[in-house]
Formats: structure tokens, C-alpha cells, sequence
């Protein structure tokens, strides 16, 4: 069964203590929904990854733009998108990989398991665009472009 369209959700948060987790549970209720209400199917793999990105996302957002945030997620059943809008001005930048490095390695796992992900600054903040294929094609190669 397979349905075609865009389906899209919203959520915002205050980014206080367990938000982070309420933004994982977003998107896995929101996949689930896809899967059960228009037959599309997740992998296991993009089901953690796409919730992986977004716990990395909020995790920036409390870390370096505290306040609230906005989610959005849409797919059209092939590709999950997440943006994460805040009101921080500073623009995320990964770290070189460094094995010994203690922490801050959260945009290079994003990095790794998404398709691509875009750096907007906004009029207020900036907002951080992840796309995660849902199939489960491991292929991750990154598009990856900052304005």
C-alpha cells in the first residue's frame, strides 16, 4: 500500500529539561503515523536516525540558543525532513574529527547519517534543515551547504 502526497507536522518546545526527549517522541510519533496511516515504509535504521538527528538538534538548541524552538518535520513517504528552528545567531560548525575528543560530536554523527543538511541564518535566529531517507538504504552521502 502506498499513498502520495506530503505529509507534515509541528511542534514547538522551550528547550527546559526533557524537551529534548519529547522532540525524539515527535518524530517517531510522527513516523509511525506515516507508516500506519499511509503505508510508507520506515526502516529501523531511518526510524534511529531520523530520531538520532533530532535529539543532536535539540541538544544544540539547549547547549548554544537557549529558548524555545520550533520543529518541523515533512515527508512524501521517500525522505524525512527535520528543521529546527531557534533564535541563536551563532551557526553550528563540525568539529574536525578528533578520536579523543571528549563531546561535541554531535554534529558529526548528523553529518554521517543524514542525506544532507542545511545552515540558514534566519531574520531571528537560524534554522537547521537534516534530510534522512527513509528506505533502508544505508547510502548516507551528504549534501551539505550553509547560507
Amino acid at each position: 500500500m502506498s499513498d502520495t502526497g506530503v505529509v507534515r507536522g509541528s511542534a514547538s518546545y522551550e528547550m527546559v529539561s526533557g524537551d529534548i526527549a519529547k522532540v525524539r517522541d515527535f518524530v517517531r510519533e510522527f513516523l509511525t503515523g506515516a507508516q500506519t496511516v499511509h503505508g510508507w515504509a520506515v526502516s529501523a535504521r531511518a526510524m534511529d536516525a531520523a530520531r538520532l538527528v533530532a535529539s543532536e538538534l535539540a541538544t544544540n538548541v539547549c547547549k548554544y540558543a537557549p529558548g524555545p524552538c520550533l520543529v518541523d518535520l515533512e515527508t512524501d513517504g521517500t525522505t524525512l525532513s527535520i528543521v529546527m528552528w531557534d533564535s541563536g545567531a551563532v551557526l553550528p560548525v563540525a568539529s574536525d574529527a578528533d578520536p579523543t575528543r571528549i563531546g561535541q560530536h554531535g554534529l558529526e554523527l548528523v553529518l554521517m547519517v543524514c542525506q544532507s543538511l542545511e545552515v540558514r541564518r534566519e531574520t531571528v535566529g537560524k534554522s537547521l534543515r537534516a534530510r534522512v531517507t527513509l528506505s533502508g538504504n544505508s547510502d548516507t552521502s551528504s549534501d551539505r551547504t550553509a547560507e
